[in-house]
Formats: structure tokens, C-alpha cells, sequence
């Protein structure tokens, strides 16, 4: 029963763990683009000001891929009920349990 309870709270922390990582990356994400976008228009120097060349949004394109597959892995592959990735991870811990065992 406390194995059980044990493994619950492994997974859980788990799972907070890695939401804690993706809203990290999103903050980080936002902060860095922003800058970006504001530095390469020109916003902090007295030059004019243009936000309509379209290469100035191409990290936060390319990095918004990267993002987007993120949220995919914290909110889908995450919140599967029969993921592969637990059954395994269950499986290793059962036999490490088991070898300390005996």
C-alpha cells in the first residue's frame, strides 16, 4: 500500500516537475522574442521604427515549434492513461524493488 502511495507521489511530482519546466520555457520564450522583436524594429534607437520586415519574427516562429512540441509532450503525452512511457517506468521500478528485496 505505501509502495503504491509512494509511486503516485513519484508521479506526480513528476508531472509538476515538467509543467513547472514548460511554463519556464514559455516564460523565457516570451521574454526573449519580445526583446528580439523590439530591438531588431528599431525601438531603442532613433532609427524608424518597422515591425513590417518579416525577418524579424523568424526565431520566434521557428522557436514557437519548439514550444508548441512542449505543450504537445506536458499535455497529451503526459496525461495519458496508458502511456508507455509509465507501464515501463513501473515495470523498472517493480524490479529494482524486487533485486533490493532479496
Amino acid at each position: 500500500m505505501e509502495t503504491k502511495r509512494s509511486l503516485a507521489y513519484l508521479r506526480a511530482k513528476k508531472k509538476v516537475e515538467t509543467l513547472k519546466g514548460f511554463y519556464s520555457h514559455l516564460a523565457v520564450y516570451v521574454f526573449v522574442n519580445v526583446g528580439i522583436i523590439l530591438l531588431s524594429a528599431n525601438v531603442f534607437n532613433s532609427q524608424e521604427i518597422d515591425f513590417n520586415d518579416l525577418g524579424i519574427y523568424a526565431t520566434a516562429f521557428f522557436w514557437g515549434f519548439g514550444i508548441v512540441a512542449h505543450a504537445i509532450y506536458v499535455f497529451y503525452v503526459m496525461n495519458m492513461e496508458n502511456n508507455i512511457f509509465r507501464r515501463w517506468e513501473e515495470r523498472k521500478i517493480k524490479e529494482f524493488l524486487d533485486k533490493e528485496e532479496k
